[in-house]
């Protein structure tokens, strides 16, 4: 019988107040039950509408159907055939502005839980089943792939299974990009990540850590190696500052330095992992995204008691996802709105000890569509923290760039592409994801990934 509740099943979580101590997954996930439960809300349109929301257009009503048949194997060999990381997706994307947002359920009551769904099966088939993929003929051609994040793996492991040689070049000491230096574990756990390379390395990709493309090897020198095609997918990891007094006193943080800090090397297993951060009692995080609720909940957990959200804007306008506010709100992340920095106050030695900030009002829509926030009269005020982070968004490395004559880019730094194909202005170099566009979403990246594969496999065969 269809499940014909207009409200998803709720997925179990830790309570606020103790996950707000610690570092463990916030959501639990499904139980087998409750992944059947859910399934069966889907009306398997025939149309499906949800798909089309997807950018690696998982096969969902599909998918679905077989876990309402309690089939969870064939249900992740269908999400498989297009997402190469299934479990990352399934916790990270914001299904809410893209699948989901399509579901005909949700034009009476909420959507199937589509990334709730995705999870379980993921989960369930990393605990259940222990076999590699089947491994693809090799066509002979070899392609080279500058970043193991999300938009590097998508593309690396989607021209393996076409049968390419693919080598991935990470600039960092291990794998995953943005995945294991930008999200913290209590989202996405760092043992998972692993385990989704782990199964595209098992097909035939290889990856070599601590390889500054740009530095150790030119895209040139690539192709002379003998890499048919090249795939740029270095990120977003050159932080942005406000240009204010005081951004360079002890306690300030870019959030790319912060979050890498805590989730790659560890700091919150300190004294275990020798990365020490020091948050004192009170920190402000300025920015409203996604990047600044996953630095706030971090301060939080590493023992601050005031955490701010300092953000120029109303709750209305902030980017984060609804989820990630809401989560934060719970743990006790207070948000100082139409609050703009104007300057960080500092101790005689140097460190920390407030922002100085004005009051802001909502004017006239500007180009993003929000409304232009613009300062109120005698509204200034003071914030006593002893820790600033600032998570205003981040733009490519120009190091690459810099180091590769030829390749055309925006003045902001971002990777000039052909958008139906990812194809830049260098014959056989293609690029996507954050190094293109600027920070963004996972899934965007992955999309791109995928993109730029299929354009590089037709390119070598019409080569051919």
């Amino acid at each position: 019988m269809p499940n014909m509740s207009l409200k998803k099943v709720s997925m179990p979580e830790q309570k606020p107040n103790i996950r707000n101590k610690n570092f463990q997954e916030v959501t639990m996930g499904y139980t087998k039950e409750m992944a059947i439960e859910e399934a069966k809300r889907c009306l398997n349109c025939k149309n499906k509408p949800c798909v089309a929301g997807c950018p690696v257009n998982v096969r969902i009503p599909e998918f679905i159907s077989l876990v309402a048949q309690e089939k969870f194997k064939e249900a992740y060999d269908v999400i498989y055939t297009t997402n190469n990381l299934p479990a990352v997706c399934g916790r990270v994307c914001p299904q809410e502005s893209q699948c989901e947002r399509l579901c005909i359920r949700g034009k009476k009551g909420e959507p199937v839980a589509i990334g709730r769904l995705e999870r379980f099966v993921a989960d369930w088939y990393m605990e259940n089943i222990n076999e590699p993929p089947k491994m693809p003929i090799k066509n002979g051609r070899k392609v080279a792939v500058v970043g193991s994040g999300p938009a590097g793996l998508t593309c690396a492991g989607d021209l393996a299974k076409e049968g390419y040689d693919v080598t991935i070049f990470e600039a960092f000491h291990v794998a995953g990009g943005v995945l294991v230096y930008g999200i913290p574990e209590f989202r996405l756990p760092k043992e998972l990540v692993q385990q989704e390379i782990d199964t595209i390395k098992e097909l035939g990709v290889d990856i070599k850590t601590n390889m500054v493309v740009g530095k150790i090897y030119s895209i040139d020198e690539l192709k002379e190696m003998g890499y048919d095609a090249v795939f740029i997918g270095s990120g977003a990891g050159l932080p942005s500052f406000m240009d204010i007094p005081g951004e360079n006193l002890n306690g300030v943080y870019s959030a790319n330095e912060f979050l890498t800090r805590i989730n790659l090397m560890k700091a919150y297993k300190f004294p275990d992992y020798d990365t020490p951060v020091k948050v004192g009692n009170s920190v402000a995080v300025i920015g409203g995204g996604n990047v600044a609720m996953d630095a706030a909940r971090c301060a939080k957990r590493l023992g601050a008691q005031n955490v701010y959200i300092v953000y120029r804007r109303s709750e209305a306008e902030m980017p984060a996802r609804l989820e990630e506010i809401h989560h934060a709100k719970e743990e006790g992340i207070i948000l100082k709105l139409l609050s703009n920095p104007t300057k960080i106050l500092g101790t005689d030695d140097g460190w920390v000890k407030g922002i100085e900030c004005i009051g802001m009002e909502l004017g006239q829509p500007d180009a993003s569509g929000r409304r232009k926030p613009v300062p109120k009269a005698d509204s200034e005020h003071i914030v006593e923290v002893e820790t600033v982070i600032i998570a205003i968004g981040q733009n490519p490395n120009p190091l690459l760039v810099s180091a590769t004559p030829g390749l055309d880019v925006e003045k902001w730094g971002g990777i000039i592409t052909d958008e139906n194909t990812g194809a830049t202005s260098l014959d056989g170099v293609y690029a996507g994801g954050d190094a293109v566009t600027g920070a963004a979403t996972v899934i965007l990246a992955m999309g791109a990934g995928k993109n730029a594969a299929k354009s590089i496999d037709l390119y070598l065969k019409n080569k051919d």
